[in-house]
């Protein structure tokens, strides 16, 4: 997996590309640990998202929690595999999904 970064001043974009598994969730995980305070929001482009596990789900509670003091975090462009995974598990509810 490979993760894009782009500081947007008070906003930061996160675009992972591959697969968000067990292996791989701690890369995405070192990347949202290291998000400084000035940053307020935070996006998760998900278009080059081809999976998520267990293990990528929990790196994404981490996030909401992180950024839920501050003006929160939204995840875009989910296909429809990802998606399926967020309805089932519940995620749908809890995450701002465009």
């Amino acid at each position: 997996m490979t993760i894009r970064v782009e500081n947007q001043g008070n906003a930061l974009l996160l675009a992972p590309v591959g697969r968000l598994d067990t292996l791989t969730a701690p890369e995405l995980e070192k990347e949202i640990r290291a998000i400084p305070d000035s940053v307020t929001s935070l996006t998760l482009d998900f278009a080059g998202l081809e999976y998520i596990s267990s293990a990528g789900l929990r790196v994404l509670l981490s996030a909401q929690k992180l950024m839920s003091g501050r003006d929160g975090m939204k995840v875009c462009h989910v296909n429809e595999v990802v998606n399926e995974i967020f309805d089932v598990t519940g995620f749908s509810d809890i995450l701002t999904i465009e």
